[in-house]
């Protein structure tokens, strides 16, 4: 039996507020693009004093959890898509793919430090670009944790009786994190490439 939910017949919870929510949500992915933004410019920095980049061949698992990582933010663009049709069984299903994607994501780059160790690309070595790789996927890999969070919380939601309008929220704030963790990948994974 599957599981749907009708919109007209869930009350709105109008005591409660979720507008101050979300901008804290946005002011913490505003501080994080900051952040992120000094990391990269320190790098830029010290490659141009020191007249060269990290000198490595980046390993491959850089590409295929970006791959992970992209098909994971098409299953929660699908899940919010499902509720908003209120097929909260759908929803529930492509939030369990996000999360496991998600994981699949730390895996790979975890297994890419590895790969960076084998070939002797230490964290501390007296190339500090080779150490802003390990630095930047660090602080994503930590961004990922959240994201993984928040997407637990909306999956959670699935199996509640809860309001539309509170699924919703809880969609929203995931989807909000996951994105931005997403688009914030691809540009640190670019501007790794580009500053070889």
């Amino acid at each position: 039996m599957v599981h749907t939910l009708n919109k007209q017949e869930v009350s709105v919870d109008a005591g409660e507020d979720t507008k101050p929510k979300k901008f804290i949500m946005w002011l913490f992915v505003v501080s994080s693009t900051i952040m992120f933004g000094g990391f990269t410019s320190y790098y830029i920095v010290f490659s141009a004093s020191k007249g060269k980049g990290h000198g490595l061949v980046l390993p491959n698992l850089f590409i295929y959890s970006t791959l992970v990582l992209l098909a994971s933010s098409v299953c929660l663009f699908l899940a919010f898509k499902a509720l908003k049709k209120g097929s909260i069984t759908r929803q529930r299903l492509l939030l369990w793919a996000t999360f496991a994607l998600g994981l699949g994501f730390g895996y790979l780059q975890i297994e890419a430090w590895s790969t960076l160790v084998n070939t002797g690309a230490f964290f501390t070595n007296n190339n500090a670009a080779i150490s802003m790789i390990y630095v930047v996927s660090g602080f994503h890999l930590l961004h990922i944790i959240g994201g993984l969070c928040f997407v637990l919380f909306a999956l959670v939601g699935t199996y509640k009786e809860m309001s539309f309008e509170k699924r919703k929220y809880r969609m929203e704030i995931a989807s909000i994190f996951w994105h931005f963790i997403d688009i914030l990948w691809i540009y640190l994974y670019v501007f790794l490439l580009l500053n070889s």
